[in-house]
């Protein structure tokens, strides 16, 4: 029998800070969808969880292809501004040209629409603004390039509602424009000859939530159906919608939930040799024949292809899209192979310098509820990324910014929040201090004269400190259930696949078991956890926590939260968790010692025009001097001692004899700073 005994710990165990939401069981709702939908009562409580309280609105959702969708011209009566100018064109055989973005919806959306001209047998060239020279959407270089080379008509492509001055010159040039976009309306919109936008659409559209490849798809296909050409267009622009919808991370409800559903069912098996490439170099032909999952395009095929929007030459994906050469294909996914390799290292290299920056600058998170790290030498376009890891390990909005250039007058931004937080909004009560700024409620970007750094970041803490309750600080874990390890088998599983594609607006359900009792546990890969846990001593699951080996051993019982992964190996099938959350069950007894050595004042200073910090690392009578380069690297060397460590990360240590000349000096400046 389990020993059910509350544990004791020595000390407080090390895990996640989270907060749990547990959403409320409603009986009476819940047994009305079971019984009308034939359906589980697991099931039907996330549908319930997910704001569906009628059998009507559950069902649609389960079976999205019911859906009566309306005519699209219905809510976009530009769509027959745009087929006329379309076809004048054809008919003038004059040139169109496309404005894409550097992101994945830009991209996909470029070269949707090419191949969509292609077809249509209208000429057609397009440009993409440079991340680092250009910044977002299209601009007055474009435009005049554009005309030089005789372009008849424009269109924008995830960019443009903002774009005033640019049409406006386009339009003097004698150039038709047409704006496809699907960002927020600014208080006055331009003077586009059309404009396609599902945020002018009525509230209750089902094309409300469309990303920029949606419109761009929606387009093609009210072209296509004048052209005759539906048949060879709507499979191909099925896939890269769908690909560009996802990568995006536009929320999968509505029509993108129609869309992706028939879209994920063809990636695998793609018409596109661009994208049977891509498949193949990112190693999700494992799926074999079975639609894919959002995952594999939010975390295999689409970080590959922003990775070459961020770091890269935006060129390379759309050639990728576009061609249907093979061997073309081939040769542009192995670039964003490598492209994508080259982004991760950086990605890992500002993250180490990033989270050291936040563990030695003894900010009090309580107080600032705000993290603005600045360091020179991080690369623009991958610091989002690093953003979005912070908020996930601290729990607080994120203004990561670097220097523009080496002589350190401008300094450019990116930030991402959480839930209670809205990015804009915080922007805008700093706008008198930046350069040019934009985003959303979870995301923006921003540039800066670097002499208005501490005023930003101080008003950005005091904006936080309006919003923002202690309670707020860590991060937020939704949980739609809780379960017995007994139940989670494949019949469940099977069930719970019917709510996908899952993603934004439609998370992946999340369970919880209590008082699990950790089996094993073991570090893989040299980051995450393998565990196996049981609940009742007769049912063993295997668990993975991504990430997670900063918090081995985890305590020997717990609460966990997860969600299901369908496991499949040489014809065996199981039923696996992926672990998001833990924390101590009830009755669990903390232990925390009586006296604990003072956190070591960490002291900045300056040696060879660096800047390093410093500190003194008590363990019992063993002192130990740390020095950590802005780079995350530490030097640790114990008193009277001739060898150092240098420690790269937790799995690269190197001994070094710290006589040499380098390392003495180094540690002569430490000594000074810190007075020893």
């Amino acid at each position: 029998m389990l020993d059910r005994s509350p544990p004791r710990f020595s000390t407080t165990p090390k895990f996640p800070q989270q907060r749990w939401h547990v959403y409320p069981s409603n009986p009476d709702l819940v047994r009305e969808l079971t019984q009308t939908l034939n359906i589980s009562k697991v099931l039907a409580q996330i549908l319930v969880n997910r704001g569906f309280d009628t059998p009507e609105s559950a069902g649609l959702f389960l079976e999205p292809d019911r859906a009566n969708l309306p005519r699209p011209v219905d809510d976009f009566p530009d769509l027959e501004i745009c087929l006329e100018l379309v076809r004048e064109m054809h008919e003038q055989k004059r040139l169109v040209a496309i404005c894409g973005d550097y992101d994945a919806d830009g991209m996909t959306s470029t070269a949707l629409l090419l191949r969509a001209f292609r077809i249509i047998d209208i000429e057609v060239t397009y440009a993409i603004p440079s991340r680092m020279t250009d910044g977002y959407g299209i601009n007055s270089r474009i435009v005049n390039e554009f005309h030089e080379d005789g372009v008849g008509l424009i269109i924008t492509v995830d960019n443009g509602i903002s774009a005033h001055e640019p049409i406006d010159e386009a339009r003097e040039l004698g150039i038709e424009v047409i704006v496809t976009d699907h960002h927020d309306l600014p208080p006055e919109i331009p003077l586009a000859s059309a404009i396609l936008n599902p945020k002018m659409t009525r509230a209750d559209s089902p094309y409300r939530g469309m990303a920029g490849v949606g419109v761009a798809y929606m387009l093609a296909m009210h072209l296509a159906e004048h052209f005759g050409c539906v048949e060879a267009l709507r499979l191909p622009m099925l896939e890269l919608l769908t690909l560009g919808t996802i990568a995006d991370l536009a929320p999968l409800a509505g029509v993108n939930r129609h869309w992706a559903k028939q879209g994920l069912q063809l990636i695998p098996r793609s018409e596109i040799p661009g994208i049977q490439a891509l498949v193949r170099v990112s190693g999700t032909s494992e799926n074999g024949s079975r639609p894919l999952k959002p995952d594999a395009i939010g975390f295999r095929l689409g970080p590959r292809i922003n990775a070459v929007g961020r770091i890269g030459d935006p060129q390379v994906v759309i050639e990728l899209l576009s061609t249907d050469d093979e061997g073309v294909a081939l040769e542009r996914a192995m670039q964003c192979e490598q492209i994508n390799q080259q982004r991760q290292e950086m990605c890992r290299d500002i993250e180490r310098a990033a989270v050291a920056w936040c563990e030695t600058s003894n900010i009090d998170l309580l107080k600032e509820r705000v993290l603005v790290p600045l360091q020179e030498g991080w690369h623009h376009g991958v610091i989002g990324i690093v953003a979005s890891r912070l908020v996930d390990r601290y729990g607080v909005p994120v203004f990561i910014c670097t220097y523009e250039d080496a002589n350190q007058q401008q300094i450019r931004g990116s930030a991402r929040s959480i839930p209670e937080f809205n990015v804009f909004e915080a922007l805008e009560y700093c706008k008198d201090l930046l350069s040019k700024h934009g985003g959303h409620r979870a995301a923006g970007g921003f540039s800066l004269p670097a002499e208005n750094f501490d005023e930003f970041r101080s008003r950005l803490s005091e904006f936080a400190a309006q919003c923002l309750e202690p309670q707020h600080l860590k991060p937020l874990v939704s949980v739609d259930s809780q379960l017995s390890l007994e139940v989670l088998d494949e019949g469940l599983y099977d069930e719970i696949d019917r709510l996908e594609p899952c993603g934004i607006g439609n998370a992946q359900p999340v369970f919880w078991s209590s008082n699990v009792r950790v089996l094993e546990q073991n570090i893989i890969k040299q980051r995450h956890l393998k565990l196996l846990v049981t609940d009742d001593d007769t049912t063993q699951k295997s668990a993975l926590a991504w990430g997670w080996r900063e918090y081995f051993p985890l305590p020997p019982r717990l609460d966990i939260a997860y969600k299901l992964r369908d496991n499949r190996w040489q014809g065996n099938r199981s039923i696996e968790l992926e672990v998001v959350g833990v924390r101590l069950p009830d009755g669990v007894e903390i232990l925390v010692p009586q006296s604990s050595a003072p956190k070591p004042k960490v002291t900045t200073f300056q040696h060879q025009s660096r800047e390093y910090q410093c500190f003194i690392r008590q363990n019992g009578d063993e002192r130990e001097l740390r020095i950590r380069n802005n780079n995350g690297q530490v030097l640790a060397v114990k008193k009277g001692s001739t060898l150092g460590r240098i420690e790269v990360d937790r799995e690269l240590i190197k001994t070094v004899d710290v006589r040499h000349t380098y390392f003495m000096d180094l540690i002569k400046a430490a000594k000074k700073a810190l007075e020893i």
